[in-house]
Order: structure tokens, then sequence, then C-alpha cells
């Protein structure tokens, strides 16, 4: 027996630590972890400025900072998430905003700011600042002019922001709890909430809810801790009034026909020009050739030509264009600082006053995508004096493709009158192959993709008056431009035999001699009233010629003809 007792107390033991490690896996299995997240870690906290941001209901990569109290945000996340409109001026250090009728401007570093000439109070805080190379605009400073409201949070810093006021579900909290960051009991506390507290449901899963606490904690909470849920709307910005671009359309197709002139004589060639032309109403000369980057030009303009344009009821939209034979211009240069977009702007107006004109056509092309902001800045601005003085501002485009989108025709059908499809040049002179100047699938293209984003009512679309012979020589391709009646007598010199191309909808024709091919896509009555069709089915504001002289008399009565549709 005495050997007995202590295998027994053995077993008891045994079975004793058991059951007390049983116990405890079970008690660890089923408790709550009591473990807090790092906060830091958690909103991604690199310094103690450092401000995280969410976004609506989530944690954007962004983040903003917070000086002297102040919070900001850097221009870049200012342009992705609330306004695109703030110009940063790097040379000549000024931060700018194009209203409808006047520039907000303020210098780097200063609390004080003008709109137009008239100086504000003193803000109380550094509007705009830099940190290294990257400017950053203080919060408040943007939600003067954005539709948007934040909350600021502190210990650690983080911010919520709202540029949406959907319709949310929220509950209340019914018991003391926390808020983990996973679904889970296992999982860290972000956040202690007690009984009353309101969260936003963003997503009910079977045991589980992702919530959002009234100071912006994102994470996880038991669904029986959730109680009377309810669908609200959020109440949006009330003192936030959008700016409204009046712009001048009128209430009548335009067909506007460039009027390429080379020389103060050209001027005399109005009524020649115009002598077949029919439904023709705006002219455009090509009077304003930029001569560099201070803002100044050439002008051919001519108040006889004006007048004598007025008298046959035509308005003029005179032409600037930065396409010199002479030099290069910088227009990264001339369009990035205020001073020389200002004088620009300043020639420009006082030339319209000068010669009476109608409106003016902005021809910029070859922009490259790093001057793009400052090219959109240049029409913002612009505009702001067009639309007092009641001038009409036109500018053209190339057709939309993704290497082009820099030239924001989005925002040009904000604040521009007229966005004009320069609805032509699919193939052209450096092109590597032999090809239509204008296949009906690239003008519609070109149109279907402009009205995406402009307003139709505000959209031109531009035709080829000309096309291109090309020859094809091994593995050279070259080419050479001819008007509609040149390159019919080509075709009978030649004798091509021209047949119609169903994909290009135009006339085509081909020979060869010696050891090259000639081809020649036709731009004629039929392939213009194809294209006319094509404007009239989206319903757009009209038609552009380039250019009077390179027409056949006869593509004139399909014009007309879409005019009176």
């Amino acid at each position: 027996m005495k050997k007995v007792i202590p295998v027994l107390v053995a077993v008891v033991l045994i079975i004793i630590i058991g059951a007390a490690a049983f116990g405890a896996r079970l008690i660890d299995k089923y408790s709550y972890s009591e473990e807090y997240a790092d906060l830091n870690e958690y909103f991604g906290i690199t310094g103690e400025d450092d401000v995280p941001i969410i976004l609506q209901d989530e944690m954007i990569e962004k983040h903003a900072k917070i000086w002297d109290n102040e919070c900001y945000f850097d221009i870049s996340t200012v342009h992705a998430y609330f306004n695109d409109r703030f110009y940063e001026d790097k040379e000549e250090k000024l931060l700018l905003y194009a209203l409808p009728d006047a520039v907000v401007s303020t210098n780097i570093g200063s609390s004080d700011y003008k709109v137009g000439e008239e100086e504000l109070d003193n803000v109380g805080y550094v509007i705009s600042r830099y940190d290294g190379d990257m400017l950053y605009i203080a919060v408040d400073f943007v939600a003067k002019y954005t539709n948007f409201s934040y909350e600021l949070f502190t210990e650690p810093y983080h911010m919520q922001v709202y540029t949406e006021w959907n319709k949310r579900q929220t509950a209340k909290i019914d018991k003391d709890t926390r808020i983990r960051y996973q679904g889970g009991i296992k999982s860290d506390i972000l956040k202690d909430v007690s009984k009353g507290d309101s969260v936003i449901v963003l997503e009910e899963m079977e045991k589980w809810s992702k919530v959002k606490t009234a100071d912006a904690y994102i994470g996880y909470v038991e669904n029986k801790r959730l109680k009377d849920k309810k669908e609200e709307e959020p109440e949006p910005v009330k003192n936030y009034e959008e700016p409204e671009y009046k712009n001048i359309v009128r209430d009548h197709k335009i067909n506007l026909a460039w009027h390429a002139i080379y020389s103060i004589e050209g001027n005399n060639k109005l009524e020649e020009v115009m002598a077949d032309t029919k439904g023709v109403n705006v002219i455009s000369p090509t009077w304003f050739v930029l001569t560099g980057d201070s803002g100044e030009f050439t002008s051919l303009a001519s108040g006889d030509y004006v007048g004598r344009a007025h008298e046959m009821g035509l308005e003029v939209w005179a032409l600037i264009s930065n396409i010199t034979d002479t030099e290069k211009i910088d227009m990264y240069k001339l369009l990035s600082r205020t001073s020389t977009r200002n004088a620009l702007i300043d020639n420009l107006m006082g030339t319209v006053k000068e010669y009476g004109l109608d409106g003016l056509n902005i021809d910029f092309e070859d922009i490259g995508e790093s001057t793009g902001e400052a090219f959109i800045e240049f029409i913002r601005e612009l505009s702001i004096p067009c639309r007092a003085e009641g001038i009409v501002l036109s500018v053209d485009n190339y057709v939309p493709m993704g290497y082009n989108d820099h030239y924001r025709r989005d925002e040009q059908g904000i604040v521009a009158d007229y966005v004009i499809i320069m609805g032509y040049d699919e193939h052209h002179g450096n092109s590597k192959e032999a090809g239509s100047v204008a296949s009906i699938g690239f003008v519609e293209n070109g149109i279907s993709n402009t009205v995406a984003e402009v307003p139709a009512d505000k959209v031109i679309n531009a035709l080829p008056f000309y096309t291109r012979i090309w020859e094809t020589t091994g593995t050279t391709v070259s080419s050479q431009v001819v008007g509609m009646e040149m390159a019919d007598e080509y075709v009978a010199n030649h004798s091509i035999d021209i047949n119609w191309d169903e994909e290009t909808c135009q006339n085509y024709g081909e020979y060869q001699a010696d050891n090259s091919k000639y081809q020649v896509w036709l731009e004629d009555d039929e392939s213009i009233r194809v294209k006319l069709n094509i404007m009239d089915k989206y319903k757009i504001a009209g038609v552009a010629e380039w250019r009077l002289g390179l027409e056949k008399p006869s593509v004139w009565t399909e014009i007309e003809e879409y005019m009176n549709k």
C-alpha cells in the first residue's frame, strides 16, 4: 500500500497539471487579447509633424504635415485629391489660383494674398511654404476654393477629410468594448469605445463588422456590440460656393474657316478666298506668331480687314501660333513664369481692343508634357479678360491620344468657350508609312473622345482641305501636301484608278513607277460628307476648315447642308 500511494499522488498531480494546462489553453483560446496596436505603425506615421489622411473611409498613402499648429497638404496631394487649379510658379515663387473673374496670388512663404489687384487681410498663417523642393499649401487656404471638410485629431495626429457626403450606415455601441485592428478577439486593440458611442458601419461580416469611429479609427468590432443601426445622410459643407465659369457660346453652329496670311498683302485677299464659300460665319486669320519666351509676337493684323469681314457678316477670331520658321520657342519658359504669361495676355488683349476682334484662337502645338500644367494655367488666366470683355476664346487641340492628355481638354471645356479638334494629320510629313490624313475612324474617335471630356455644344471639329501624295521607295517614305484641285489634277495626269475605300471612307488610288509606289487618299465632296455626318451624329457645336484656298468650291455645298441641319 505504501508503494501504491506515491504512484496515485503522481498520477493525480499529472492529471491536475494536464487539466491546468488544458484549461490555460482554453482560456488563451477564448480570451480577448489585451495588447494595444502601435498607432504610429497603424497610421504609418514617420515623424512628429506627419499627419495621416483618412479620405472618406480609406487611409490614403499621402500624408499632410503640421507646422505652427497649421495643417498643410503638399501640392501633389491637392492636385490628386482636391483641386488641380492651384498653380505653383517655381521660378517666381508664387502660388496662384485662377477664378472666373480674377487670379488669386500669394508669394510663397507669405501670410498675405491678393484677388486680382485687391489686397486682402493677413490670414494669420503662412499660406504656402517649401519643405525641401516640395510646396505645401495650408489646408484652410485650399478650403477657401475647394469643396471639402476636414477634422484634425491629435495623439497621434491624423485627419478625417470628406469630399463627398453620401448616405452611410451608423450604429451605437451597446457596451464598453474595443475596436480591433482585424476581426478577431486575438487582434490588437486600436481604440477603446464606450457604451453609446456612434460608429460608421463600413462592412458587416458574420461575427464582426468593419467600422470607423468618430475620430477616424478604422477597425473591427463584434456584431453583438452594435445596436440601433440606421442610414444617415451627412451634412455637406455649407459655406462653399462653386465658381461659375460663364462662357460665350453662340446660339448657332459655328463654321470657322482659317485664312492663312503670311504677309500684310495677304489681308487683301479676304474677298477672294471667301468668294466660293457657303455658310462661313467666323474667319480666323493667322495673324500672330510668337517671337520668343517674353510674351511678344509678330502681328499682321489689319483693322481694315476686320471692318470688311464684319461687313460680310463674319466674326474675326484671330489665331496666335507658336510655329515659327526662325526659332524654336521655349514654351515652358514662356508659360511657366507668371510675368511672361501676363505679358502675353496683356499684349493679346491690347491687340484685341486695338483691332476690334471678336475672338482669339490659340494654336500652340507640340506642347510637351512638362509644359502641360503651365499651358492650361495660361488658358485659365487668358479666359478671365476674354470673359470680361466678351471675347470668344477657342483653343486648337490634337485628336485625343494618351500622349497629349496634358493639353487638359476637360479643363479647356470649363474655362474656354470652344474646343477645336484638329481632325487631321493622322498621317503627316514625318510618318513612317503612307496613309490617310483623316480616315473616318480617326475623325470619329477624335470627336467621341473629346465629347467625353467637353460639352458637345463647345466642340468644333476641323476638316482638312488638303491631302498628301505619298511616295514609297524601298523603306523611304515621303509625301507632299496638295489642295483638292491639285490632287484631282495629279490623279488625272497619272491616270490613277480611283476607288472608294470603306475603311477610310475616302477615294483611294495608287500606281507604280520605276521603283516607287505612289498613293493618295483623297479629300473630296464624298469624304467631307461622311465626316460631316459623323459630326451631326454627335451634335457638336460646328465645323472648321484648314484652310481657305485649298478646297474645291463644290465642298461648300456639303458644308452648307450640314450647317442648315
